[in-house]
């Protein structure tokens, strides 16, 4: 009689990603409810209710996005080859002010399809009108830790909502789909927050005991106003106002000093570099060696598709690597299962969901499998270095999230991939086609 539940991968290769960074070969996992139970043989008693033949393929931990605009999925190629100020003020934030409910939950359901494609298992989403983005990720099985957008200077309709009823946000959602979403507070940045605004969202993120994810130190013009106008850096601003003092994703952190470097291990700050907006806006790069030598805990990001412009981890993978490199001039710096690490466990972390991040016995079933039957991804000598270096979202044919299937054999299984890319499509062109206003400037002078 089947196990109920159970789920067997047979003959797969396994990129585990545990401490030892074993590599197994030709192997089984075996999936019980939400939990990788056995790696190996499989006792002869065990019936799996479901099997996959995983023969050329690689079996790896899933992606974690640690920081993303899911629903900027609307404003791909809206906001192209512009500077930072441009890019916000004539394009995004002006876009965004005929943003409604509806355009959130189809351009999150755009963003999910496109994520469990590229292999990614959980995100980390920072926008407006959350409720929308919860309800996509409780349909579509993958993980999240959500932050709706605030600024504490006025919210208007494009926000949707103010501080007092993303509380409720947060307390609505917190533990949400078996556990799978996790809720924080979304102060935007330093520079488009009041002071007293931060210090009151950091208050009520220590009475919720929830985190905080914002963006911080993202160009040079931010850290130049911050030390003309506060006499300090962005990163020493917030942590005297005791925002550091709780849980912190903090996106980018680019235009950072030794000082705020240690100040954010001190912190124990979770920073995302974000490389392919990082490079496409001409924002800097963000310090990975040096924060990671100080002890800081980095993941990585794809930022939104209205930057980005797309949800690709694995793009973002080699990338954080490659522009390492570059930027120091060393091939040494930050090698490929470094890299890798940061897509996984840095995310998972970051978004408070430690125990993935592995393929390891009792460890959550959040995995994906990589076809290895394709030209680029020939010879196997070293699988870490094919998946880093030559891999594509393509590849990707099984993604497994809390042990439920959502990609198998390269079809989604929990989202109605035809009924979105249609609804999408005509929601976008009627969002940048109708009267759109200025609703705030970005502005540091």
């Amino acid at each position: 009689m089947p196990t109920p539940g159970s789920l067997l991968i047979r003959d797969v290769d396994v990129l585990t990603l545990n401490d030892s960074s074993d590599v197994l070969l030709k192997t089984n996992i075996l999936i019980v409810g939400n939990r990788i139970q056995t790696i190996g043989q499989v006792p002869p008693e065990v019936q799996p209710s479901e099997v996959i033949d995983g023969s050329d393929h690689l079996a790896m931990p899933g992606f974690f996005n640690a920081h993303t605009h899911a629903a900027m999925t609307f404003e791909r190629g809206w906001a192209d080859d512009l500077p930072f100020d441009r890019w916000l003020n004539e394009r995004i934030w002006v876009a965004e002010s005929a943003l409604t409910a509806e355009d959130v939950r189809w351009g999150a359901y755009l963003a999910a399809a496109e994520m469990i494609r590229g292999g990614t298992v959980g995100f980390c989403d920072h926008y407006f009108f959350m409720d929308e983005v919860a309800r996509v990720v409780e349909e579509s099985g993958l993980r999240a830790t959500l932050a709706w957008c605030v600024f504490g200077m006025g919210e208007g309709t494009e926000v949707g909502r103010g501080l007092p009823e993303t509380v409720d946000f947060v307390q609505r959602w917190q533990g949400a789909a078996d556990g799978r979403i996790k809720t924080v507070l979304g102060p935007h940045s330093p520079y488009a927050c009041p002071a007293d605004f931060l210090v009151t969202v950091a208050a009520r993120s220590a009475e919720l005991n929830v985190g905080l994810h914002l963006h911080l130190a993202e160009f040079r013009d931010q850290l130049e106003a911050s030390l003309a106008r506060h006499g300090k850096t962005p990163v020493r601003y917030l942590a005297d106002l005791g925002v550091l003092d709780r849980p912190t994703i903090a996106a980018h952190c680019i235009w950072i000093t030794p000082e705020d470097i240690a100040l954010l291990a001190e912190k124990r700050t979770h920073v995302v570099q974000c490389p392919n907006t990082h490079m496409k806006l001409g924002m800097g790069v963000t310090p990975v060696p040096e924060l990671l030598a100080a002890g800081v805990d980095v993941a990585l990001g794809t930022d939104g598709p209205g930057s980005n412009n797309d949800l690709d981890m694995l793009e973002e993978c080699r990338l954080a690597t490659l522009l390492q490199k570059s930027h120091h001039l060393s091939p040494t710096i930050l090698p490929a299962e470094d890299a890798l690490r940061l897509a996984t466990q840095g995310g998972a972390r970051a978004m408070g969901f430690a125990q993935s991040g592995v393929i390891a016995e009792g460890r959550p079933a959040d995995l994906i499998l990589l076809d290895l039957r394709k030209p680029h991804l020939r010879p196997r000598h070293n699988l870490l270095s094919n998946v880093v270096y030559a891999a594509k979202s393509p590849d990707v044919s099984y993604v497994i999230v809390d042990g439920q299937v959502l990609l198998k054999d390269g079809r989604l299984t929990t989202l109605d991939e035809e009924r979105i890319l249609y609804e999408a499509e005509k929601r976008a062109f009627r969002m940048v086609n109708q009267d759109m206003h200025i609703v705030r400037a970005y502005d540091l002078g």
